[in-house]
């Protein structure tokens, strides 16, 4: 009886939840097999504005939508390059569209990128890969996005030369680039469309990360939230110290930050610190702040971090030669702040910069380091 009754409360729990499930997976609808390819008018990288009379002419259209921060998403750009490549001769018209909004990225999705869903970035992307298809931003209002309803990125709709919707999906089986696929999905409906045959599978399931919807936005104040519990010490440290720290017998990238609070440039940067460490310490960046403060304003030095949420490993220098302090850093400074310093576990400094740093640069550094960058290289 004890049993049944703990089932029945168990039943109905999960009864009252079941409508907001339904709503949830109901919000943003897929476009069902047969309907008519929704118009759209959205800004290109190339400066362009599309819109689906932009690609009349194409006797199949596929419409992928894609994104730079997703690892799946990565995986399958050369992929879409090909494919554009291969059957462009074909009379096959490809455009990718870029479905979330920057705002609802979470910096833990970000840490699997050098760069955002932002539109400007997407330029970079683009760029950087040499992309051969309209890449179309529709992160603002997510119009477009919302008519036609992709579940997760990469995501792909294949329109016969009437616009009607033949196939939506995944692209194919394997999301490894360097494994063969089984199944080519994506291949082999465009193939039956250009044939004049029907879709042995006309839909199949995605994987990939979730769109970013603009309704994610509340993620920020969440995070705020949880980074405010996180736990800010300042730890003292000496030369010697110093110098062990720098060696870095870890098995994490180090960054490590010479700073204080009386020097403006370091308080001004201290904020994109705290980011990259938000961004890439799941992937295996270790931040290390070391203050120059002088050691009776440690009270100063540890408020400054608690306002700046530093929850990484924060020392202040303790020596009274700061000469010393100098050396074990780096002999090659000058000693200007603020000095930051990125280094391998088996010591090696990758980079070193004095004065503020460019976060997009030292962003690009840790990407392209062999420890981070993209999960399938």
């Amino acid at each position: 009886m004890k049993k049944f009754k703990i089932s029945m409360c168990f039943l109905l729990g999960l009864l009252s939840v079941l409508p907001m499930f339904s709503f949830a997976f109901d919000e943003h609808k897929t476009l069902a097999i047969g309907a008519p390819a929704p118009d759209f008018s959205l800004s290109g990288i190339d400066g362009k504005t599309y819109t689906l009379q932009s690609f009349r002419n194409a006797k199949v259209l596929v419409v992928v939508f894609m994104c730079n921060h997703c690892p799946t998403s990565q995986a399958y750009e050369d992929k879409v390059i090909k494919l554009t490549g291969d059957y462009a001769p074909k009379g096959v018209g490809v455009v990718a569209i870029n479905p979330n909004n920057p705002a609802s990225l979470r910096y833990d999705e970000l840490g699997y990128s050098d760069l955002g869903d932002s539109f400007e970035e997407m330029k970079i992307r683009a760029k950087d890969k040499g992309f051969n298809f309209p890449y179309l931003y529709d992160g603002e209002t997510e119009v477009a996005s919302n008519k036609y309803g992709p579940v997760a990125t990469p995501h792909i709709f294949v329109f016969d030369k009437d616009r009607k919707l033949r196939y939506n999906g995944r692209i194919d089986d394997m999301e490894n680039p360097a494994k063969t696929p089984k199944s080519l999905d994506a291949r082999n409906a465009i193939d039956a469309v250009l044939g004049g045959k029907e879709i042995a599978v006309p839909v199949t399931k995605t994987f990939g990360c979730s769109v970013k919807w603009a309704e994610k936005k509340d993620w920020i104040d969440k995070a705020q939230i949880q980074w405010a519990k996180e736990a800010v010490k300042l730890d003292t440290i000496n030369a010697s110290g110093i110098a062990t720290v720098v060696k870095n017998h870890s098995d994490r990238l180090r960054l490590i930050n010479l700073w204080a609070t009386w020097c403006g440039p370091c308080v001004a940067e201290f904020d994109d610190l705290v980011t990259l460490n938000r961004l890439y310490r799941d992937r295996g960046l270790e931040f290390v702040s070391i203050s120059a403060d002088d050691p009776a304003n440690k009270d100063k030095a540890l408020k400054f971090l608690q306002r700046k949420q530093s929850s990484g490993i924060n020392y202040i220098y303790t020596g009274d030669d700061k000469y010393k302090m100098i050396e074990a850093v780096d002999p090659k400074w000058d000693g200007a702040l603020p000095y930051t310093m990125l280094i391998d576990p088996d010591g090696k400094v990758v980079y070193s910069h004095q004065g503020a740093i460019d976060l997009e640069e030292v962003k690009k550094v840790i990407w392209n380091n062999p420890m981070m960058g993209r999960i399938y290289k």
